[in-house]
């Protein structure tokens, strides 16, 4: 099996978040997903569990921040800057709100921030590794 990564998002409304998710281009796997809880999934190995606050607390008793923290940043990453666009403006189309942080372009790597309807914090970002910056040689 391979190693995978399931981010668990406390969520207030999971029909709105799994809309916007669906607009981000996860794509809903219904064998884990109930009233309490969906899993949205990015890749063969990334997937996203929005959970109600009910279900959330089932997990653990520590305080879900306010929308407004910044507890983490989550980068993903997408095929070319138009994908990170257009990530953005479905972000702001679909309840969540695009561009919280100053957009970034290194010219080899571009990202966009945006924040899901309950303010959790996602980078969508491209990079080109071909024209990355080599380091210097004893750095």
């Amino acid at each position: 099996m391979n190693k995978m990564i399931f981010v668990n998002l406390p969520v207030t409304d999971l029909k709105a978040s799994m809309a916007f998710y669906a607009a981000l281009g996860f794509e809903n796997n219904p064998q884990f997903t109930d009233d309490t809880a969906a899993c949205m999934v990015w890749s063969e190995t990334i997937s996203v569990m929005l959970l109600t606050h009910d279900k959330w607390r089932t997990f653990t008793q520590r305080p879900i921040p306010p929308a407004t923290s910044g507890e983490v940043l989550l980068a993903i990453s997408l095929p070319d800057r138009d994908a990170v666009d257009a990530m953005n403006e479905a972000a702001a189309a679909n309840g969540g709100t695009a561009d919280i942080n100053p957009a970034q372009d290194y010219g080899f790597m571009y990202n966009r921030n945006l924040a899901d309807p309950d303010g959790h914090v996602w980078e969508a970002m491209w990079m080109d590794p071909a024209g990355m910056p080599q380091a210097e040689a004893g750095a």
